[in-house]
Formats: structure tokens, C-alpha cells, sequence
């Protein structure tokens, strides 16, 4: 979607100006008249290549949205007014991207957009699960508790993120520091003893192996090094389609160590998620279909999707989750007593609490195993290597 800066005259003669967010001029005209705005002036506002890697780089977080939405929840409380209070926290937030982005929003309302509708023109920043719920919070008339509920929502998938990026980072550092080892001794350490070594010696086999990659690497670096970045590209691009989000999706809970507290993880966030939704009262239907997306996991945006569907036909909330074999037992019978206590909200909101405890306690758990583990990989990779080229030496020894 492009975005446009416009000017337009309101039903009272005044000049009012903002930004909105449409695919052409047309609808951005559309938008206007539908907010009674006669429109002046639209131009298309095109960012530089500059800019665009300043935004990435400023990119706006869970905390950051959290702390927002806890500030703007206090402020609504106090009695501000919403417009005041989107400029006020506009000039306060530390993050620019969130900081442009709320100064614009603040004339999109002030122009007579609602929050919910200028919060659409920042798909990057504002999730729809946000949206949903800040509409669903206007349109009931407690938007201070939404966005207090927003906040804990986020600060929890914060948690969540962080606890899988704990487990995560120490292995990815430490093979990432063994693969750099294994190049810097293919280039440096291997021509050494290569020199060593007769012309016409026969050499063991996984010797021969390891001197063929270092001449390979040597002579053909400026193809191998494109070559694998190529490669890595490649597998992000297909890991990023469809297909390959699915192929990625139902590896990732089949992995042996990892795939539990993925799982969990994803879980977590959908119970979270869906107990929120619920308790600021959008139908059951909706909220299923923003908590599955929220996950961002395919096989239970699936899973959710085929849910609303038999729902729409009569069924219970409980029977096409149990059925779809993604969501484990505990969490399929909470939804069910949920629905026959008529508090599906609260049961969701025990569930989450259990799996967040889960991880946290799984974190912990992999953190302690894995370090061994780890140092155990580097000394295969690097002793194997050492022993590959010390074996003609070994050899030549026991034959004297």
C-alpha cells in the first residue's frame, strides 16, 4: 500500500491535513468523503531508500507498543482527550518510527478519523489483533481498559520471544563460531601441514578430504562465498512463501529438542491471545481467527480457520480444535468447560499462565544442556578435523 499526505476542508470550513494509507489516490478520496472531508490537495509521499533503512533500523518492538499502549490506557483514564493524548505520547516515545507514526495518527483522529481506522494506515507497526481491539474497545466504550489489556498482551509476547531467543542464541553463536574456525583453519592451518606431506605419500581418506575442500576454498573462493550466500538467500526467500512457511512450520514442532517448547510457545500466545480477545467481547469467531494469526504459525491459522467454519455450522468451540490434533489435550478441554461455565476468557487465561510457565521452566532447563552439548559439537568438528591431519603423520610413525 502507498501512503498519501492530503488536504481537506471540513464540514465547518476548516483546512485539515494528514496521512493515510491506500493503493491508489482513489481510495485515499473514497476515505475522505466517507469521513464527511472534502478533499484539496492528495500527494503520494515516496520514501527514500535512506529512509526506508532508517525505519528498519528503528523498527518498532513489542516493548515499545506495550509501554504505548499502557501510557495511552493511563492518559484516557485520567480524562485527556484522545487527540491530546496520541500528540502528547507522539513527542514522548523514544523509538522515531512509533514517534512519526503517532504524530500522523494524531491528525488523521483530529481530522474526524476514529483511532482504530488512522491505526490501519501502519500495518508494519500496528498488528490487526490491535486493531480489531481498539476498534472493538471504541465501539463498546472502554478503549482505557482495551489498551490496558493490549499492554499486558504484549508485554507477555514480549516474554515469550524472549525466552525463545535465550534458548536459541547461545547454540546459533557457537556454531556460528565453529563454522568461522573450520574456514580459518581450511585456509590457514591445512596448507601447513600439506607442506609436510610427500608429493607422491598416499594419503588417508578423510585426509585427502579435508586437503581437496582447503584447495578448493583456496583457489575458488570468489565463487564459494557467493555461491553459499546465494544459497542462504535462496532458503529465506522459499522460507518466507507459503509452501515453505508450512514445510518450516511442521519441522520446527517435529525438532528433537526444540520442537516442545516451540509448541508451547505457540500455544501460550494463542491461549493469551484468544482469553483476551474474548473478555473485550468480540464474537467467538473473530477471535479465533486474530489469535491463530497472532501465532504466526500456519498449521494453527489453519486449524483456527477450519474451526470458525464448523462453528458457523453449529458446532462447539472445543470439537474442531480437539479434531485438528495441533492443540493438546488440557487446552481443548479448558475451551470446553469454558463454554459450559460460559467463561471461556478466564479458562484461556489459566492456560496461558501454565505455558508461559512451561517455557520459562523448559528455557532454563536448555540453557544447562545445551552448553555442554555445544562444546561438545565444536570439539568433533574441530578435534576431527586436527586428528584428519594428524593421521599420515600417525601413520609414518607406527610404520618406523
Amino acid at each position: 500500500m502507498a501512503s498519501f499526505q492530503y488536504e481537506a476542508v471540513n464540514r465547518s470550513g476548516e483546512v485539515v491535513s494528514g496521512r493515510l494509507e491506500a493503493e491508489e489516490q482513489a481510495g485515499v478520496v473514497e476515505k475522505l468523503r466517507g469521513m464527511g472531508l472534502m478533499p484539496v490537495e492528495i500527494k503520494e509521499v515516496k520514501q527514500s531508500s535512506l529512509f526506508g533503512q532508517l525505519k528498519i533500523a528503528s523498527r518498532v518492538k513489542l516493548g515499545d507498543l506495550s509501554l504505548f499502549s499502557r501510557q495511552m490506557a493511563a492518559m484516557l483514564n485520567s480524562g485527556i482527550p484522545l487527540t491530546r493524548a496520541v500528540f502528547t505520547l507522539s513527542r514522548q516515545v523514544t523509538n522515531p518510527t512509533l514517534a512519526l507514526a503517532l504524530n500522523e495518527i494524531g491528525r488523521n483522529v483530529e481530522s474526524g478519523i476514529s483511532f482504530s481506522e488512522a491505526l490501519k494506515g501502519y500495518p508494519d507497526i500496528f498488528s490487526d489483533l490491535y486493531i480489531n481491539m481498539v476498534s472493538a474497545g471504541e465501539t463498546g466504550g472502554n478503549l482505557e481498559t482495551t489498551l490496558n489489556r493490549l499492554s499486558h498482551q504484549l508485554q507477555k509476547d514480549k516474554e515469550l520471544s524472549d525466552n525463545i531467543k535465550s534458548a536459541l542464541m547461545y547454540p546459533v553463536a557457537v556454531l556460528a563460531f565453529a563454522v568461522v574456525i573450520m574456514f580459518a583453519m581450511l585456509f590457514f592451518l591445512v596448507p601447513i601441514f600439506v607442506g609436510f606431506f610427500p608429493p607422491d605419500a598416499i594419503l588417508p581418506l578423510p585426509t585427502q578430504i579435508i586437503i581437496n575442500l582447503s584447495e578448493v576454498l583456496q583457489a575458488y573462493w570468489y565463487i564459494v562465498f557467493p555461491v553459499l550466500i546465494l544459497i542462504v538467500l535462496a532458503l529465506r526467500a522459499y522460507a518466507k512463501s507459503e509452501g515453505g512457511k508450512r514445510s518450516l512450520d511442521r519441522i520446527k514442532f517435529r525438532l528433537p529438542i526444540f520442537g516442545q517448547l516451540i509448541q508451547k510457545t505457540v500455544i501460550a500466545s494463542f491461549a493469551r491471545t484468544f482469553s483476551t480477545m474474548m473478555a473485550t467481547g468480540l464474537p467467538v469467531i473473530q477471535s479465533l481467527d486474530a489469535s491463530g494469526k497472532a501465532t504466526g504459525n500456519t498449521m494453527v491459522i489453519d486449524a483456527t480457520s477450519v474451526a470458525g467454519e464448523k462453528i458457523q455450522e453449529g458446532s462447539s468451540v472445543a470439537a474442531p480444535l480437539e479434531e485438528s490434533g495441533i492443540f493438546p489435550p488440557m487446552v481443548t478441554h479448558m475451551v470446553a468447560v469454558g463454554e459450559e461455565t460460559g467463561d471461556i476468557p478466564d479458562m484461556m487465561e489459566k492456560v496461558a499462565v501454565f505455558f508461559e510457565e512451561e517455557v520459562a521452566t523448559m528455557t532454563k532447563g536448555l540453557t544447562s544442556l545445551i552448553e555442554p552439548l555445544m562444546l561438545v559439537v565444536i570439539g568433533v568438528l574441530v578435534g576431527g578435523m586436527l586428528i584428519a591431519l594428524y593421521l599420515p603423520i600417525f601413520t609414518v610413525i607406527t610404520e618406523i
